[in-house]
């Protein structure tokens, strides 16, 4: 026995000597196209102060109230991102799960048996009785502590938990995913909503125009100045823009759903009244390229991703190498309750095995090439999702050049378009140009206003597009 409990130490001591043995690649980020600045944001002024976006919510930047009520709302209330959320969770938990499997496991057990042999025996309170015919009966009871725990020294169980972590980091950037999407989202839909509400503004007062346009014609025609032709015409205008308001009612109601949805409402219960759009746009500050790779959540996820199937391919390397585990348990047997806890009723043992497949029609190394392929899946669709994050940046600096241009020429188009309505209806009130010409200017200078309120709206909404492509106010974690 004395020698038995010599060896133990010595083999545990070389199983802890052989525990820097992990086996597997170790972790590199993958390269990515070494960009130095936008292409599309040539002459861009940078936006002061540049941390703009780091100083709180990024809708704020807006500076509406409302909004900046409802975004706060989807942090709490959106379903996405409560599954998101639960999502993380359950990463979190997995971290922890397999984190304990680098400790020992340690059981406690008992028991009581009553067995017998040979004829039936009688009843008694003895431990051990005699039938009449032979039997045989008796009691057994157990009461024992055990401990086991398997040494990491392939560094198995050590990936395990690096890539458990890898994949609850990733989680982290999918619910600061979430979030950017719901609430660029919110912030879209609501702009789109108050170009509405500015639209029927629009509408509303050409109604009054076209109305009074209709009297005029009505007046002429009685007078009989002018044929019938041009009430009709004037009538018919008023209807396709009555219809085109009516239009407008009906996707300002789909927009208010929407949004409803989003702060997790049921439409049925949720109303946003008109209001005042204010169609402020702010500075984006954009930085440099080599920032976005801390700034975008969906970056950040995909890199976590491949952290964790680096991982994969050391866990599947492992298995080419023997599996060590220690056992120990200590406790009492006897016949009887009293003596269980006697001397003489101690029961021990210390176990070391181990287990090493020989033969497995190469299980293991198929395993291995799964994991490695599974890891340039994940490097390529890391370097994908940079690629696409660099083209979404550039496309929403170049929309944001050309939309600065094209309001400032949709203003001019719609101050000349008003002119000219003015001019071409004083002229028909005395009658030196038909009604024709009036729809046409009236037509015109309608359309003109709507591209500049769209045009306005659309800066809005592309400053929203932009903040989400350079990844809001998020900053990537450090990797532990």
């Amino acid at each position: 026995m004395r020698s038995r409990l010599t060896l133990y130490p010595i083999a545990a001591a070389l199983v802890i000597l052989l525990g820097g043995c992990a086996v597997g690649p170790t972790y590199q980020r993958p390269l990515t196209p070494e960009v130095s600045s936008y292409k599309e944001a040539e002459g861009w002024v940078p936006a002061a102060p540049a941390d703009a976006l780091e100083r709180g919510p990024w809708w704020s930047l807006f500076g509406d109230p409302v909004l900046d009520r409802l975004a706060a709302r989807v942090e709490v209330s959106n379903q996405n991102v409560a599954a998101a959320v639960a999502a993380y969770a359950q990463a979190r938990a997995l971290v922890r799960e397999q984190r304990a499997s680098l400790f020992p496991a340690v059981t406690l057990g008992g028991g009581a048996t009553r067995s017998g042999s040979g004829g039936s025996g009688g009843s008694s309170s003895s431990t051990s009785t005699t039938g009449s015919s032979g039997g045989r009966t008796g009691n057994n009871y157990q009461l024992s502590i055990g401990g086991s725990w398997e040494p990491d020294v392939w560094g198995r169980l050590g990936r395990a938990v690096d890539g458990a972590t890898a994949g609850a980091q990733a989680s982290a950037a999918d619910l600061a995913s979430a979030k950017l999407s719901a609430q660029g989202e919110l912030a879209i839909n609501y702009f789109s909503l108050r170009q509405l509400d500015a639209q029927k503004g629009l509408l509303e007062d050409t109604l009054t125009g076209y109305q009074r346009a209709l009297e005029i014609a009505q007046n002429r025609y009685n007078a009989g100045i002018v044929g019938k032709t041009d009430v009709l015409q004037a009538q018919t205008q008023l209807a396709n823009a009555q219809a085109d308001d009516a239009g407008l009612v009906r996707q300002r109601a789909q927009l208010e759903h929407a949004i409803a949805v989003l702060i997790g409402e049921a439409p049925g219960n949720f109303s946003l009244a008109r209001a005042a759009w204010k169609p402020s746009v702010p500075e984006v500050p954009v930085g440099v390229p080599s920032t976005l790779l801390q700034r975008r959540p969906d970056i950040a996820a995909a890199e976590r991703r491949v952290a964790a199937a680096n991982e994969q391919i050391g866990i599947a390397k492992s298995a080419y190498y023997p599996n060590l585990s220690l056992s120990a348990s200590y406790g009492f047997g006897a016949s009887r309750v009293a003596d269980l806890f006697s001397a003489s009723s101690t029961v021990w043992s210390l176990g070391l095995s181990a287990a090493q497949v020989l033969f497995n029609a190469g299980a293991t190394g198929a395993r291995v090439e799964g994991s490695e392929a599974a890891h340039a899946q994940t490097v390529a669709r890391y370097r994908q999702t940079v690629l696409a994050a660099f083209q979404d940046v550039e496309d929403q600096l170049a929309a944001t050049r050309v939309l600065l241009t094209q309001q400032e020429l949709r203003r001019q188009a719609s101050a000349s378009a008003d002119q000219v309505e003015q001019q071409v209806l004083n002229r028909y009130r005395s009658g030196q140009v038909g009604y024709t010409e009036v729809i046409a200017a009236q037509a015109t200078a309608l359309s003109a206003r709507r591209a500049l309120v769209q045009a306005m709206a659309d800066r809005q909404t592309t400053a929203v597009a932009l903040i989400q492509s350079l990844g809001g106010g998020w900053q990537a974690e450090p990797s532990p």
